[in-house]
């Protein structure tokens, strides 16, 4: 079987588990910190997807040290196949979740012209939170095609 990059239990599959962890705790941690996000569901449901994402990257990077620390492979089909489902679940939902917290921000800003001097912290916080949450999709989207790779080639 050919070792491909991002493979659980490798050193590069574990930093873009950690990139997910990080880019899912900021953009929680933003979108908390920003007063008035409850009133959008949107938003709250961002905070759920990037919450479920965050426990989600930091078991598998848990997992990845793991694997590292013990030299285990955890190329195991039945293992895959759990990591390529959980991947594409969280991967949706992250999606689903940025995309409409990001159309909340594009008809709270260009839409009803509600980001005035005053609010404009607030709207750049609301973006900065879902920019981050697009990133953390992108870190999910590679893990979940190099996961779906490995699976395929077993």
């Amino acid at each position: 079987m050919r070792k491909i990059i991002g493979r659980p239990g490798s050193a590069i599959g574990m930093s873009l588990r950690m990139g997910q962890c990080g880019f899912a705790a900021a953009s929680i941690g933003v979108m908390v910190f920003t007063r008035g996000f409850t009133g959008y569901s949107a938003f709250c449901n961002l905070i759920a997807s990037m919450g479920l994402q965050l426990l989600w990257s930091f078991g598998l990077t848990c997992l990845d040290f793991y694997a590292l620390r013990r030299k285990r492979d955890l190329q195991n089909p039945v293992l895959l196949s759990l990591f390529v489902v959980g991947d594409w679940v969280t991967a949706t939902l992250s999606l689903a979740a940025a995309c409409s917290s990001a159309g909340v921000i594009v008809l709270y800003t260009r839409d009803l012209d509600a980001c005035t001097v005053q609010s404009h912290l607030l709207c750049t916080k609301f973006q900065v939170a879902v920019v981050l949450s697009f990133l953390t999709w992108v870190l999910i989207a590679i893990s979940s095609h190099v996961m779906f790779w490995i699976l395929a080639s077993t």
